[in-house]
């Protein structure tokens, strides 16, 4: 269920040929987020290229740029529906907005919206990571109107000889006696780790997806102990049915730690729980203090 679609309404006939707006006084929260969105794309010219290139969608089939885009997005692979923003005493959308069921993009649309996207640079992350790394495409920026800082994922606790412990809280760890990870000197050890919250399993029976909540985890409790994946130099890796998940598993894992590389290992093992499909161990070392 995709939103911002309009990105909080740049996407329209509006901002078309318009000067680059004053960026610190903007008329809404949605605004001062998208447009940092548009100048992490790189900035207010390609924009208006891709401005241009909907607007000339949006003449061949008789509609606005908003639906043109709005349109672009649900015909995503992935995209079930589009949440179209909507105020109230501010109605004169909706007439417009439903005409995304009226017509379809072709291939002369897509390859005319293409050419104008290929001029904007990536946005970094993925859905949602704006509220999680850097560089924070929030409507502050850094979040600071929602909290002062993050909290860690998972408590932490002085260990035995000068090591700390992270704990998830679970009640296997004081019933098998071990932490989710352990922090001495500059390493981080993080245990066998399965797509668990709390008594549920995540992920269903979808092998990839169980491996992106393991590294999820693996992540939170790298951050608790102040580090992240890419201070991750192993990893260890057992599937339960490896003849069946193991190109799942392994895409995943190449999604996550490609630009990383650390040493790994798959193996197949049975697993404690038929629920749990993959199990990740991970290594992480900071260098030098």
């Amino acid at each position: 269920l995709c939103y911002g679609t309009v990105l909080g309404g740049f996407l329209s006939e509006r901002w078309l040929d318009a000067p680059e707006p004053d960026w610190a006084n903007l008329e809404t929260w949605s605004q001062m987020k998208y447009g940092r969105f548009i100048r992490a794309a790189g900035g207010w010219a390609p924009f208006q290229q891709v401005l241009r290139a909907a607007q000339q969608v949006a003449t061949r089939h008789g509609v606005s740029i908003a639906t043109v885009a709005s349109r672009w997005v649900l015909e995503q692979p992935g995209v079930a529906g589009v949440i179209v923003g909507a105020r109230l005493s501010h109605s004169q959308h909706v007439a417009d907005t439903a005409r995304l069921f009226a017509f379809a993009l072709d291939d002369t649309d897509r390859a005319t919206l293409a050419a104008a996207q290929a001029a904007l640079s990536p946005i970094p992350g993925d859905c949602g990571d704006e509220y999680r790394t850097p560089p924070y495409l929030t409507a502050s920026g850094d979040l600071s109107h929602h909290l002062a800082s993050f909290p860690a994922p998972f408590t932490t606790q002085p260990g035995r000889n000068g090591s700390t412990l992270a704990l998830s809280g679970t009640v296997w760890e004081p019933l098998a006696g071990y932490s989710r990870a352990v922090r001495k000197g500059q390493r981080i050890h993080v245990s066998g780790t399965t797509a668990t919250h709390g008594s549920r399993a995540i992920g269903g029976n979808d092998a990839a997806a169980q491996t992106h909540f393991c590294i999820d985890k693996i992540a939170g409790a790298l951050q608790s102990l102040g580090g992240t994946l890419e201070d991750v130099v192993r990893t260890r890796v057992f599937v339960a049915n490896v003849e069946r998940d193991w190109e799942a598993v392994a895409r995943a894992h190449g999604e996550r730690f490609g630009h990383i590389l650390p040493a790994n290992t798959m193996v197949q093992a049975p697993l404690i729980g038929d629920e749990y499909l993959v199990e990740i161990e991970a290594e992480a070392d900071l260098g030098a203090a």
